[in-house]
């Protein structure tokens, strides 16, 4: 019989360490998954058992018990223990930090766990309540909340379906006592409330391919148009899981993609729906992970830590948007949620399908390789068409704060058919630099060396790297000038410049500042009228998932800042940026239009997405790949290391590189500077290592950082290895 339980204990440390079982109990009744509280280092650790042994190699007199059993039955499944196991390895990260970052926060305490719910939030209409006199205005938003809860209440997820938008209606109401917040009992099973559309002949297709592999792993890349309806594909798949009895997670990239994705699957399918991400109180998210363990959910909807959701009666997984960069973690545990998504479906026998107009260069590489099957959807339903693009040459003409003036009479005329247009520009605050024209300084941050954004709206200097920010000065500190300029253009900006040549059109400005409140873009996107002509202002918040029906133009500034970046990833990334923004054109009875700004109408990025599509610059940039032996066809890890001084980023890196002592296949670039050498008031310095076979370079990497672990040097700088970067900034 077991004596001793090993358990992943959530601290820096490479190893798991061995706790006997709790004063009277048994440790063969502990099954592995279970979290226990554990004495660690003078403090109350929540641990994961992960196994069970006979005896320990520590002194048995050194053997602490276990605190106590917090589970009666373990939350976490032999296949994603597996799966968390296995990624501790790969990612070379501690065990027990991968085991806690699976973990919604509500389990990372032994306080005890909130019961299943019985009953959700609601809105109830009061009659005759204090305002009753002065009933909301017709046509307003509050007039159509306080119509639609004249037919009863109605929950919070009843509503985000069928009143994008209510809750500034509903804070408006609650202050003139004309509703207020009941409670519903769960309903055992939500019912449709919308008919989908009838499948395509090429979205048919679609489904009956992935639904053939159910019970499979069968990877399967869905490469859409934008447009094209892979939603509904989605939607039909998920259908028969559900009707199969059957589990579904959906990643998607961004919490801005969730309210939609979550209203329209709510209004479509017959499901218990659970959404996991970090916009959430850990409240919330606790509670839908626990629902998803209990098989209480049908359908989980969430970004990328949504990727550990349990799945009891797991049937497919969709990664959406699969080429997205923010399914990568970029700080602690670096972790790629969409590669991890596909150990899982492997390890439960599910298909996975990733979705996506622009397939990043790894999928695609994989299909050519013949391990991911293809699907294909090449056009919009019904009469809705692919936009045309047009190049702006911007060379020898005058700008009005970056727009030019063809670009400008383009916006007029499509506000004058009573058509939407979207000004897309991926740089918020009003101007990225604040310089004195007089002496030539500018407003720098003393952490970073870099210039810090002006954002005029905050009268704040900000600094996107590190999130330092002061105030804007009222003359140099240089030399005293009063006259201090705005250089370059955010999308602040460009609402300024807008607001002034269109000054009675509704305008609306998305990116980062404007929708930090909770469900702020669905309420901007909802105020969209949408048979009525309007002008938004937008960064790569807007780039994806977002369906605006008489949004016809779409203008994209500051492209070219992307043609010649030192990231070897940058065209890929900016053929996508473009493929992803001009789909938010001409998606339904109107035809759309895509109008692109640059000095570089020639650059062979540009020609090959205008004149052949995405597809073409892919093929392009593989073989680019191939001959420079970058990943795909190569396999990196990045040792990073930052510290107060350069001295101590640069001991580290040597001691590590001399104890990697040139192994069989694998090189090492560095050390080097990073290419941003000092943020945050740290130096940063680090060293690429890259091979050809991924076994190879896995199988090098587990005893070199053990070795790294143990340098002297490792104690003076903070430092992570990154497994398969996507980012070398």
């Amino acid at each position: 019989m077991p004596a001793v339980l090993q358990v992943a204990v959530p601290v820096p440390l490479a190893q798991g360490f061995d706790y006997l079982p709790p004063a009277g109990v048994d440790a063969a009744t502990i099954a592995a998954g279970t979290r226990l509280a554990v004495p660690f280092a003078g403090k109350v650790r929540v641990g994961v058992v992960v196994g069970h042994a006979q005896d320990s190699s520590v002194d048995p007199r050194k053997l602490k018990p276990a605190l106590r059993v917090l589970d009666a039955a373990p939350w976490i499944s032999a296949e994603l223990a597996a799966t968390l196991a296995w990624a501790a390895r790969y990612y070379q990260h501690p065990l027990g930090e991968v085991f806690e970052t699976a973990l919604p926060v509500g389990l990372r305490t032994p306080r005890p766990l909130p019961a299943a719910a019985s009953s959700e939030r609601a809105l109830v209409r009061i009659e005759g309540g204090v305002d009753a006199a002065n009933p909301p205005r017709a046509g307003s938003r509050a007039a159509a909340l306080f119509e639609l809860l004249g037919a009863g209440p109605r929950s919070r997820a009843e509503l985000d379906a069928q009143l994008p938008g209510w809750r500034s209606a509903a804070a408006n109401l609650r202050k003139r006592g004309l509703v207020a917040t009941t409670r519903l009992a769960l309903h055992t099973l939500p019912r449709a409330q919308v008919a989908g559309p009838r499948l395509t002949a090429e979205q048919a297709a679609a489904v009956a391919a992935v639904a053939a592999g159910f019970g499979s792993f069968t990877p399967t890349l869905l490469e859409g148009i934008t447009g094209s309806g892979k939603t509904e594909v989605y939607l039909a798949l998920i259908e028969q899981v559900v009707a199969r009895g059957g589990q579904a997670l959906v990643l998607v990239p961004e919490i801005g993609l969730t309210p939609q994705t979550l209203r329209r699957f709510r209004e479509r399918l017959a499901a218990r729906i659970e959404v996991i991400h970090s916009g959430l109180a850990d409240g919330e998210r606790t509670r839908a992970w626990l629902a998803a363990a209990r098989g209480e959910a049908d359908v989980v909807i969430g970004t990328r830590s949504a990727v550990f959701a349990p799945l009891t009666r797991a049937g497919l997984i969709i990664v959406d948007e699969e080429h997205d960069a923010s399914y990568k973690q970029q700080e602690g545990w670096r972790y790629s949620a969409r590669d991890l998504a596909l150990v899982r479906a492997r390890a439960l026998e599910v298909p996975v399908v990733l979705g996506t107009a622009t397939p990043s260069l790894e999928t695609l590489a994989n299909v050519e390789a013949g391990r991911y099957a293809k699907l294909h959807l090449a056009a919009r339903p019904g009469v809705a068409r692919l936009p045309q693009f047009r190049l702006v040459d911007l060379r020898g003409k005058p700008l009005r704060h970056g727009l030019a003036d063809e670009t400008i009479a383009a916006l007029r005329a499509c506000l004058a058919r009573g058509e939407q247009a979207l000004v897309f520009r991926n740089r918020r605050g009003y101007a990225p630099v604040l310089t004195c024209r007089a002496c030539g300084w500018h407003a720098a941050c003393a952490r970073c060396d870099k210039p810090l954004t002006w954002h005029r709206g905050a009268a704040r200097l900000r600094c996107h790297h590190c999130g330092a920010e002061q105030r804007v000065p009222s003359t140099c500190p240089q030399c005293g000038n009063v006259h201090l300029a705005p250089q370059g253009l955010g999308t602040e900006r460009l609402e300024e410049t807008l607001a002034e040549l269109f000054p009675d059109m509704p305008l609306v400005r998305v990116d980062r500042e404007t929708t930090r409140r909770k469900n702020a873009l669905d309420e901007l996107l909802a105020a969209l009228a949408p048979d009525r002509a309007a002008l938004i202002v937008g960064t790569q918040m807007l780039a994806k998932g977002h369906d605006l029906p008489n949004l016809t133009l779409v203008v994209i500034v500051g492209v070219d800042e992307g043609l010649f970046s030192v990231d070897f990833r940058a065209e890929e990334r900016l053929a996508q940026l473009v493929v992803q923004v001009a789909g938010r054109a001409g998606r339904a009875r109107k035809p759309g239009q895509v109008w692109l700004q640059t000095l570089h109408p020639d650059h062979p990025l540009l020609r090959d997405v205008l004149a052949h599509g995405y597809a073409a610059a892919a093929q392009r940039l593989l073989r680019e790949r191939r001959e420079a032996g970058l990943p795909p066809y190569a396999h990196l890890a990045l040792l990073r290391a930052d510290a107060p001084q350069q001295t101590q980023v640069d001991e580290f890196l040597h001691a590590a590189a001399t104890l990697a002592a040139q192994p069989a296949g694998v090189s090492l670039l560095g050390p080097m500077p990073a290419p941003m050498p000092r943020r945050a008031g740290l130096q940063r310095g680090q060293l690429l290592l890259s091979a050809d076979e991924r076994a190879r370079l896995h199988a090098f990497l587990p005893d070199w950082i053990a070795r790294v672990r143990g340098l002297r040097e490792a104690h003076r700088v903070r430092w992570s290895l990154d497994v398969d970067p996507i980012d070398l900034y």
